[in-house]
This record gives C-alpha cells, structure tokens and sequence, in this order.
C-alpha cells in the first residue's frame, strides 16, 4: 500500500516505498493522490474540480429551453407550434406567431455569433445563465 506525506490536511507526496516506521508519513488506500484532502475520520476525499466550462450544446439546450417556454407564455406546446401559427385564419395567433419567429430568429442569429466570438477567443465565455441574460425579451403585440 502506499504512503502518503500529509501537509496541513493535504497530501503533499505520495510513495510506493514502505514508509511505515516515518511518523510523518500515513498509509493510504490506493487511488490517493497529491492534492487529496484528509478528512476528520482519516479517509481521503479529491479536492473539489472546478466546474467545467458550458459546452455548446449546454448553451444550445438553454436557449431551446428559452424559446419552448417562451411559447407557453402564450399557451402553446412550443417554439415550433407557435411558429406554425404564422399563416393562422385568426388574426390573434398569426401575429403572436410572426412576433415569435422574429424574436426567435434574432435569439439564434444572436447566439450563434455571440458563441462564434467565444470560440475565436473574442469575448470571455459565459456562464449559461449570463448568456441567457444577455437575450432580449420577446416583444408580444398589444391585443
């Protein structure tokens, strides 16, 4: 088993060699590795991972979310029922749908531009709910 040199409750070293008569060194189960944080029970725990950064499907899924919901504002099942209501014979519905593609078409085209600049390293990447928040609100048509 090895063992491992512990520094104010994180494993500094980590060595293969019999280190059991070393007061200063603890056997550890294998899978212990620097960085490991000792707990009060004597077990070992990895230290926290940052959290990963969105992928584009993240902010893809999101924005989705985003637009499906937005539909149901108006009772809809979703982004693509409503946008079918653009030809609709009830005046109402048509223009809550002609309203809706605008504002989704802008939210995509603006999406796709926006991740397009945190790919070439233009802009900083933003966290999901930032990037949500940078997407204006739908304006519906007064009744």
């Amino acid at each position: 088993m090895p063992f491992a040199l512990v520094i104010d409750g994180v494993v500094d070293t980590i060595s293969f060699e019999d280190r059991s008569d070393d007061s200063e060194w603890v056997q550890v189960a294998t899978g212990v590795f620097g960085g490991f944080i000792r707990q009060e029970d004597g077990s070992f725990l990895p230290p926290d991972q940052p959290p990963s950064s969105p992928t584009i499907t993240d902010y893809e899924n999101a924005i989705q979310n985003l637009v499906d919901s937005t539909a149901r504002e108006k009772q809809f099942r979703d982004g693509v029922t409503l946008a079918s209501y653009t030809a609709s014979t009830k005046p109402k519905w048509a223009a809550e749908a002609q309203a809706f593609v605008v504002w989704r078409d802008n939210v995509w085209f603006y999406a796709y531009g926006e991740l397009a600049k945190v790919q070439a390293g233009q802009r900083p990447q933003p966290t999901v709910d930032q990037f949500l928040g940078e997407i204006a609100p739908i304006s519906w048509p007064v009744a």
